[in-house]
């Protein structure tokens, strides 16, 4: 019995990716906040298919001891595959951002995520067939103004991650860490971002994916051997070697 774990799986990119990965028969453990969400996703999932273990975990990742809670608390089950996916946004300047909130975001989007990466590197390096995946972001990559923290803590998810990549090649080691990296993805990211009750895409994103089109890269990036899964500014989805320079090799 192997799992696949995604955090932030209640809504967006992490529903739509458990049930990629439900279609392929894969045992999940599902993270988040909300326990109705997860509830109602595992009841999907066994629609797709009633013989798969569906493992809910109710978690706030923005909370770091939580994330240390989370990792000992799935010791009992053999886990293939791990991602990442949790995480918040802040769009303001940085002399109008929350404090408060900005604190979450940056304990969620490197704290929690940092720890996460480090525990499951740690038991399952060596294991054949582990893969680590981080979602990261294209501002992980072109700092955007009106979002500089946001884009500074997802520059940490992808050079963190491009580095670990090159760390476990130069160990031999079995698993395979990746980094996700979406442009705007109609999900509930922009709500939270600016502390709207909605957000309509078609009206203010002149381009954009789908989660469930986010969710199909995601799955091609987890075939493929390459380490950054990235849409360009064409909106185009390429897969690529690191793109971070790498020194001390």
């Amino acid at each position: 019995m192997k799992y696949t774990v995604i955090t932030g799986a209640s809504s967006g990119i992490g529903y739509e990716t458990a049930l990629e990965f439900a279609a392929r028969g894969k045992n999940l453990i599902i993270v988040a906040r909300r326990l109705e969400k997860l509830e109602g996703l595992k009841s999907v999932i066994h629609n797709i298919n009633p013989d798969l273990d569906v493992v809910i975990h109710t978690s706030d990742l923005s909370v770091t001891d939580q994330a240390y809670t989370l990792y000992n608390s799935l010791k009992q089950y053999q886990i293939e595959t791990w991602i990442n996916n949790a995480g918040l946004g802040e769009s303001s300047s940085v002399t109008d951002q929350n404090l408060e909130k900005v604190e979450s975001m940056l304990r969620l989007n490197i704290e929690s995520l940092a720890i996460l990466s480090t525990l499951f590197v740690r038991d399952y390096s060596y294991v054949e067939g582990t893969q680590l995946i981080n979602v990261s972001s294209a501002l992980g990559y072109a700092t955007y103004i009106g979002g500089i923290t946001y884009s500074a803590s997802k520059y940490f998810v992808s050079a963190f991650t491009e580095g670990l990549a090159k760390e476990l090649e130069l160990k031999s080691a079995k698993m395979k860490a990746k980094v996700l990296a979406p442009a705007v993805t109609e999900t509930e990211f922009e709500k939270t971002a600016q502390d709207v009750e909605e957000f309509d895409y078609k009206n203010f994103m002149p381009m954009y994916h789908t989660a469930k089109q986010m969710a199909g890269f995601m799955m091609e990036l987890y075939d493929n051997d390459k380490v950054v899964g990235i849409v360009d500014e064409s909106y185009n989805f390429n897969l690529r070697d690191q793109i971070y320079p790498i020194l001390g090799v």
